[in-house]
């Protein structure tokens, strides 16, 4: 199945970037815009967009909404301790490649601990001793080693990505439960689960997202992209250069010690363009 998945992303890396090529070598260049620029492939992720909210609406949201109702709290606590259990290894695993030693010792203690004191990571016993959660992944340690984010993509049934994490994904969602069951069933229902017990801890932020934003694909990208940013640089990320969305088009100033030219008469009390077009404008 996780073969699949990999297969299937590298397809539609291909037919993405293929779009894109087209599309450069079709196209005069032109400024390029904020928007265009962390988004070039808008019009296919708003596409994917819809079509997740659709298969949202019709399955997942209904099936958490049941799983809220059906199964207890404390239920549904052991079992996101328990997946959060297994993902703390492979924040180990990464914090480690960061270089961040002493956070991957507390990721590991957190699962020894968990694990042996916490019924096999259904209680969250570390965290009650201080040892929070650290929650790296490898999107998050390609970013620490330099690798940009690239183009936001969404990708259907996954939701929102860049091609950073689009890179690292097949690795990521290696790291579950799933693997570690003999039989194809009981993979497919352990996966299930996790799938479901993930959107049941969204249902409250979806009914935030619907009330507040005009558009909701813009909202979700833009908050998206700034959490990878902010989990990449540990909640302090250097000062972000804004694009020029009009382009470099303003004259650029005399260099110093260069010579103006000299006003002749009433030249020299004419507005400047860009003060006349200001003008007009008003």
């Amino acid at each position: 199945m996780m073969r699949r998945l990999a297969l299937l992303l590298a397809a539609c890396w291909m037919v993405l970037l293929t779009g894109c090529a087209t599309t450069t070598a079709s196209t005069p260049a032109a400024p390029v815009s904020r928007s265009e620029k962390i988004d070039p492939w808008e019009r296919w992720n708003r596409r994917v967009f819809r079509l997740n909210d659709k298969v949202d609406e019709a399955v997942l949201k209904p099936v958490a909404t049941t799983y809220t109702k059906v199964v207890p709290e404390p239920m549904r606590r052991g079992v996101n301790n328990f997946f959060g259990n297994v993902s703390d290894v492979w924040s180990a695993v990464n914090n480690m490649l960061q270089g961040k030693f002493s956070n991957g010792l507390q990721d590991m203690v957190r699962v020894g601990t968990n694990t042996l004191f916490g019924l096999g990571g259904f209680l969250d016993v570390a965290s009650e001793f201080g040892a929070d959660r650290q929650g790296e992944d490898l999107g998050q340690t390609l970013g620490k080693w330099g690798m940009a984010p690239g183009p936001y993509v969404v990708w259907p049934i996954i939701g929102p990505s860049t091609l950073r994490d689009s890179i690292a994904l097949p690795l990521d969602v290696q790291v579950s439960p799933a693997l570690g069951m003999s039989s194809n069933g009981a993979k497919l229902a352990t996966a299930g689960l996790q799938a479901v017990n993930q959107r049941a801890n969204l249902l409250g932020a979806t009914g935030m997202l619907n009330d507040i934003a005009l558009d909701r694909y813009v909202f979700v990208r833009d908050a998206y992209l700034q959490r990878r940013r902010n989990l990449v640089y540990d909640g302090d990320p250097p000062e972000e250069k804004e694009p020029d969305d009009d382009g470099d088009t303003a004259p650029k100033a005399p260099a110093a010690g260069a010579s103006a030219p000299a006003s002749v008469g009433p030249a020299a009390s004419a507005p400047a363009p860009a003060a006349a077009a200001s003008d007009a404008g008003r």
